[in-house]
């Protein structure tokens, strides 16, 4: 799953608020998503189609009845983006710390010795 196509696709606002309406309300069908937005039912099907085309949500079909859901997958392929720069930034800000606290304990060495 290409992480720069979700990434894409979620950066517009009108597609990240459906995706994040699909994460709080579950399973729904293209009207139910067009309700909150005061545009077009194709533009909403535009919407859906880069979304789906980015591999953020998948269409399920049920006889008549045509809904839509978040993929799992791609959530996971942005934890694991994500992921990489928070372990990075976790091992900066710990090597941060010990050298703050070392040099906290020079410091407090060096006024013990004055005394």
């Amino acid at each position: 799953m290409n992480v720069q196509n979700i990434f894409s696709a979620l950066s517009d606002p009108t597609r990240f608020a459906i995706v994040e309406q699909l994460l709080e309300q579950g399973d729904q069908t293209a009207g139910s998503l067009a309700e909150p937005f005061n545009i077009s039912k194709p533009a909403i099907s535009r919407h859906l189609k880069v979304l789906e085309e980015a591999g953020v949500i998948e269409r399920r079909i049920d006889r008549q009845f045509r809904s839509f859901r978040v993929r799992p997958q791609s959530l996971r392929s942005l934890d694991d983006w994500i992921g990489r720069y928070r372990r990075f930034w976790q091992t900066s800000f710990d090597r941060l710390e010990k050298v703050l606290t070392d040099k906290k304990d020079e410091e407090e060495k060096k006024d013990d010795d004055r005394d």
